[in-house]
């Protein structure tokens, strides 16, 4: 049976996950997942990609971005890269992921925002927070836009989410923080995860 073509287009941001099989944890520690971000820059070198957010949890990854190459092409990579990494690190016989990836396009400044705001907001949403403080959670680009790292990579871009923030924010990278930092009600959460579930 063959896999339906994915939509996509060139210059189009996604929501994209990546989980893994039975949705097992694949990220078990700082050096794995610091070894993914190796992997996405390795990808980045590639294929130009530029992300706005990104967020690896035990288990999943979420990343918010844009390339001119085709995604399929740029998540092959990263996800071949690391599954070799795993499998060999963890002595690993057969796949670490549960199945392809999962795209959304996001198509219009609120939803970038919405969508961001749910990824970096990830490892306090569970059910045991993995932080106190988003800004301390090194493994998504929270951090980077609160000015904890002074030299981020060059593909994260941190200057478009602010200039989507509505009049109420100031719209530079603490007015997005701030942002990220609100708790809304339910309506943007339920929005995301029946994005999320549509994908999963």
């Amino acid at each position: 049976m063959t896999r339906r073509k994915r939509d996509w287009r060139p210059g189009a941001y996604y929501h994209v996950i990546m989980r893994g099989n039975n949705r097992a944890n694949v990220y078990n520690n700082d050096q794995d997942k610091y070894h993914l971000m190796r992997c996405i820059a390795d990808a980045h070198e590639r294929y130009p990609l530029t992300i706005l957010a990104y967020c690896i949890m035990s288990n999943h990854f979420h990343i918010l971005l844009k390339s001119e190459d085709n995604l399929s092409k740029i998540m092959s990579l990263i996800n071949r890269r690391y599954s070799d990494y795993y499998s060999k690190r963890y002595r690993h016989v057969g796949r670490i992921y549960q199945r392809r990836y999962f795209a959304k396009e996001i198509d219009s400044p609120a939803a970038l925002l919405i969508v961001s705001r749910y990824i970096h907001r990830n490892p306090i949403e569970t059910k045991i927070p993995m932080v106190k403080a988003l800004r301390d959670y090194p493994h998504s680009s929270y951090p980077i836009y609160s000015k904890v790292y002074s030299t981020p990579p060059t593909y994260i871009d941190t200057n478009l989410l602010p200039l989507c923030l509505p009049p109420t924010f100031k719209k530079t990278t603490e007015g997005y923080t701030d942002y990220c930092l609100q708790e809304f009600g339910e309506e943007e959460n339920v929005q995301v995860m029946e994005w999320v579930e549509d994908m999963t």
